[in-house]
């Protein structure tokens, strides 16, 4: 088997992942719930993982990072919290449905949403977002790099047009946190919202969100927090403020793991390696007439993602033949983002993504560039 699905989750782990979740499943109490051995280690290594995660994005105050089971738990604290009626919030079209459903319910509730469309490439212009801005304009929500096209947006040209206007910069970094570098200090980010389970390399049910101490937000969720608990209102300073319930201690012992990987590796190194896959695939396949890829895949910044589309069959059966004939794992259909695919007019047809990870190899990317002009042969025929 070949995994080319690294941006649903990435599947190959580093084995001190493993290890920790293991180890985690044997010795781990619950966090803040007691003064015991088994609680105690539990807290220790929610503490220790919330640190790594703030050295990771140099933040100032890891306090300021709450764990969440996913980004999309991060996306909606962040999208239903900060926004009243009346409000106005600029976005774009190269958006996942967890930004924008969040916006789509906001909506709903009176609060009025612009989205930034996007070029031919799939890009965003950054005059034409900022020429967006109206008096109500609260906040830019925005990914830093689109799950289908794998295209990066500027986050200091963002940090800067939100600054010139007192916006919040509110980013998604699904598609990049692990992959490549992120500064929130640097990048003037006010929320970050992450998952564990991509490009951090930690397990499934993980994630958090970066709340600068400057944002106030409410809570999503409200019930146990291990301190204050005859007040009857959930504990207001963070991280406690949007952490109710048992934290994933297993979970976060196996990211805890994935972050130090992370960190001694280098994110710079493993962008360097993705970059050098991508870039061979599509050396290898942009010269075959009836390949179609979406997004700027010659970019100098940007994500191991290839979307592609092999004359006019069906995503979905390119796909099957790529599993049962060669198995090759890809993505194929709207990768839940419906407004990339009615941009590029692929509703109906779908994209195959290819997503490529820190542990592929190259004699793998060759197997895939050899099952494409197979593929593309046939459908000629």
């Amino acid at each position: 088997m070949i995994y080319f699905d690294n941006a649903a989750t990435t599947l190959q782990k580093p084995v001190e992942v493993i290890e920790a979740v293991q180890k985690a499943l044997l010795t781990l109490g619950n966090a803040g719930r007691g003064a015991h051995a088994p609680t105690l280690q539990a807290a220790r290594t929610v503490y220790d993982t919330r640190v790594k995660l703030a050295k990771l994005f140099n933040i100032a105050n890891s306090a300021q990072i709450a764990f969440t089971c996913n980004a999309t738990e991060a996306l909606n604290i962040a999208i239903q919290g900060l926004f009243k009626a009346g409000d106005h919030v600029i976005s774009s079209e190269a958006e996942h449905n967890s930004v924008l459903r969040p916006l789509y319910l906001q909506e709903s509730a009176g609060v009025e949403v612009s989205f930034v469309p996007l070029d031919a490439c799939g890009r965003i212009d950054y005059a034409l977002l900022e020429s967006k801005v109206q008096d109500n304009t609260k906040a830019i929500v925005i990914n830093h790099a689109s799950n289908v096209t794998g295209n990066v947006n500027d986050l200091q040209k963002l940090s800067a047009i939100a600054k010139r206007h007192n916006l919040l910069l509110v980013v998604d970094a699904s598609q990049t946190a692990g992959t490549l570098p992120i500064d929130v200090q640097a990048m003037g980010i006010d929320v970050l919202c992450f998952t564990g389970h991509k490009g951090l390399l930690g397990p499934q049910g993980t994630g958090g969100i970066y709340v600068g101490e400057h944002v106030k937000l409410p809570s999503l969720k409200v019930g146990g927090s291990g301190v204050h608990s005859f007040d009857k209102v959930h504990p207001q300073m963070m991280p406690t403020l949007l952490e109710a319930g048992t934290l994933n201690g297993h979970g976060l012992a196996g990211l805890n793991a994935a972050v130090s990987f992370l960190l001694e590796t280098g994110v710079e190194n493993i962008h360097a390696k993705e970059m050098e896959l991508m870039h061979h695939f599509v050396a290898g396949i942009k010269d075959i007439p009836q390949v179609r890829m979406y997004g700027d895949v010659e970019a100098s910044e940007r994500t191991a993602i290839v979307s592609l589309n092999i004359g006019e069959m069906d995503a979905g059966l390119v796909s099957d033949i790529l599993w049962e004939d060669y198995g090759i794992c890809v993505r194929a259909g709207a990768h839940c983002a419906p407004l990339v695919h009615q941009h590029f007019g692929t509703e109906k047809q779908g994209m195959v993504r290819f997503s490529f990870g820190y542990f592929n190899t190259l004699e793998e990317v060759d197997v895939a560039i050899n099952a494409i002009k197979e593929i593309a042969e046939e459908e000629q025929e």
